[in-house]
């Protein structure tokens, strides 16, 4: 999408186009941190949100008894219409051809004294498409095994082929590799499970869209149900364990250590008498209930048996077992900061074959790639993010810069400023790159516009206007003294909300001779309303630590901006370890500030190599002065 929208011709290559966006996993989109992606994807131009808000069928905010550093968006989606809905953008996109076929290889060549360079694609049926640059986004299905108990197959998801021909290619080409392993839990008739034993979990009553753009949310809204283990279920599953492809051997890859088995779960905390989990329904015109926090790759008949010990599913049907699957993926310290392969000129790796886990992550990585191969066949310069502007940033900066022996999955604890990158101003960070890209319509942008001239104005009558004490005593008496106090300086106070305010700020709005722009706000206070208003009184309340957190932002990028020139000899530098000689050469940093990073990257040696390059700066500067 991101590639059609810059104006380029794009072809998307896929197995099977009725399963584009298929939700293999969970059916839902967004939760802690994985939210703040889509919020990014969102405000940078993306669709996942929008598409998210048009199908989302329970929607819920997380982590609200916190500060809003970490509050996050989660919505169950309708796993049916995610896909439905999702073809028919990418099919009103224009520039963007959907073609069903397996890619198989790839077309490269030589430039002479270069690198090899992608000039295309190969597909199964013999044809071979030529291209300008080339983003690989394969999932799973990268040599794709499926294991269930003791039976295992090939596939890339249940039910479809795995891709072996492109895996068997990829590794042609060099690349360091790795295996890794992902799961799903055993799906369920909700019309054989007694919903009566279970506590219900409704979502928001006002819900907050994914999408800066998103007016309403037109699904009709459902419950989840949360259900624990009982005794009976730890006892089948320690008594089976041993029948689990991940305790016999059967399974070498890793998995993700932040979404464990059940089993594994059961004998990593051999002391814990109950697991949580959830039953979330997968769309609105199915009975098909996904069972949230049991993954599993146990036995089929393991598996019922361990549904069957919790009352309320003593009758359960199961519609699909969980299964693990292994898969190929290549170790993301083979990319650059644009996702692009150091190796292979033009060539662009996104999403689960860079080790991540996640729709969430996929999409931000799919959104930068495809920006990125479009600015590489236009002649332009490449587009990245640092740590300090999003979460996007953090995630690709970690990946190069460490890469990653588990499936890597985003949290709010890998970000060094999170109050700073909160969910209210992914668009007021992030949406003038994706309008400067072409990635924002003119509608979308005037409409950003718009808010921010709000936040703006509204800002400027909170720092000027003094407290009206009469109105304000009528309204929260239990205030006391607030005479001479700006409106600002009452909003610093925890228990003051902007929200609160408004019967009385609305006056002294007219009153500042603004109008009423405050007419936007004037009837109900709706979700989109409400991030507008909490996101103004955030950067109030919470003025002195985000002024602390931008100095510290300044001083990181500083060592960003000190760059490593490109094929810089770390091998000359006297005193620098061979380990980390190897380990610099391997991972070619771009800036001093990601060597930092770097896992076993002494300071001591961040410091050796920064006296070699100011050493080689003034070495330059001096051949410059003779020669002139």
């Amino acid at each position: 999408m991101a590639a059609a929208r810059m104006g380029l011709r794009t072809a998307l290559f896929s197995f099977n186009l009725d399963l584009i966006a298929q939700m293999s996993c969970n059916p839902a989109i967004g939760g802690i941190a994985k939210g703040h992606l889509v919020r990014e994807v969102d405000a940078l131009g993306g669709i996942m949100g929008e598409v998210a808000d048009a199908v989302g069928i329970q929607f819920r905010l997380l982590n609200t008894s916190r500060g809003p550093a970490v509050w996050s968006p989660r919505a169950q989606c309708d796993k049916r219409q995610y896909r439905v809905k999702m073809r028919q953008v990418l099919e009103g996109q224009g520039n963007l051809h959907i073609k069903q076929a397996e890619v198989v290889d790839l077309v490269l060549d030589q430039e002479e004294g270069g690198p090899r360079v992608v000039r295309g694609v190969r597909l199964r049926d013999g044809r071979t498409v030529f291209a300008g640059a080339v983003v690989i986004t394969t999932g799973t299905f990268l040599n794709g095994l499926i294991h269930c108990g003791e039976e295992r197959y090939p596939a890339g998801r249940s039910g479809e082929p795995p891709s072996v021909l492109l895996g068997e290619a990829l590794k042609r080409l060099g690349l360091r590799g790795c295996r890794l392993k992902t799961g799903t839990p055993p799906r369920l008739d909700g019309r054989s499970i007694d919903w009566s034993r279970f506590a219900e979990q409704p979502g928001d009553v006002d819900p907050t869209p994914f999408s800066f753009r998103t007016v309403e949310l037109p699904q009709r809204q459902i419950s989840c149900h949360i259900a624990y283990t009982t005794p009976e279920t730890l006892r089948i599953i320690r008594e089976n364990v041993g029948r689990s492809p991940m305790y016999s051997g059967q399974i070498q890859a890793i998995g993700p250590r932040y979404c464990p088995s059940i089993e594994d779960k059961v004998v990593r905390f051999p002391d814990k008498e109950q697991h949580q989990f959830f039953l979330e329904p997968e769309g609105l015109d199915t009975n098909e209930v996904y069972v949230n926090g049991m993954s599993t790759s146990l036995p089929m008949e393991v598996q019922w048996e361990v549904v069957r010990s919790i009352p309320g599913l003593e009758n359960a049907e199961m519609l699909r077992p969980g299964y693990a699957i292994e898969y190929d993926a290549i170790d993301p310290t083979e990319l650059d900061r644009s996702l692009a392969v150091k190796q292979i000129s033009r060539l662009y790796l996104a999403g689960q074959i860079n080790g991540t886990s996640g729709y969430e992550e996929a999409a931000c990585q799919g959104l930068m790639a495809g920006i990125n191969a479009a600015l590489r066949v236009r002649g332009e310069g490449p587009f990245t993010l640092d740590r300090t502007e999003a979460y996007t940033g953090i995630l690709i900066d970690d990946l190069i810069s460490k890469g990653t022996n588990e499936p890597y999955r985003m949290f709010t604890s890998r970000a060094e400023f999170r109050l700073h990158l909160r969910i209210d101003n992914a668009d007021r960070r992030l949406t003038p790159y994706g309008h400067k890209l072409g990635l924002i319509t003119s509608e979308a942008w005037q409409d950003y516009e718009r808010k921010q001239a709000r936040a703006v104005a509204l800002e400027k009558v909170l720092a000027t206007r003094k407290v009206d004490v009469g109105r304000l005593g009528e309204l929260l008496p239990e205030l006391g003294n607030v005479a001479g106090q700006t409106y600002g300086q009452l909003l610093k106070r925890p228990e003051i909300s902007l929200e609160g305010l408004l019967p009385v700020l609305r006056p002294e709005w007219e009153a500042a001779g603004l109008g009423n722009p405050l007419a936007f706000f004037s009837g109900v206070v709706n979700a989109r309303v409400r991030n507008e208003l909490k996101s103004v009184e955030t950067e109030i309340k919470y003025a002195g630590y985000l002024d602390q957190q931008r100095k510290a932002i300044e001083k990181l990028k500083k060592a960003e901006q000190r760059a490593i020139p490109v094929g810089f000899e770390y091998t000359g530098i006297s005193g620098l370890s061979r380990e980390m000689q190897e380990t610099l050469s391997r991972v070619r940093p771009q800036t001093l500030g990601q060597a930092s990073r770097i896992p076993g990257v002494t300071p001591a040696a961040l410091s050796l190599l920064h006296v070699h390059l100011e050493v080689g700066d003034k070495r330059r500067a001096a051949a410059g002065v003779v020669a002139e």
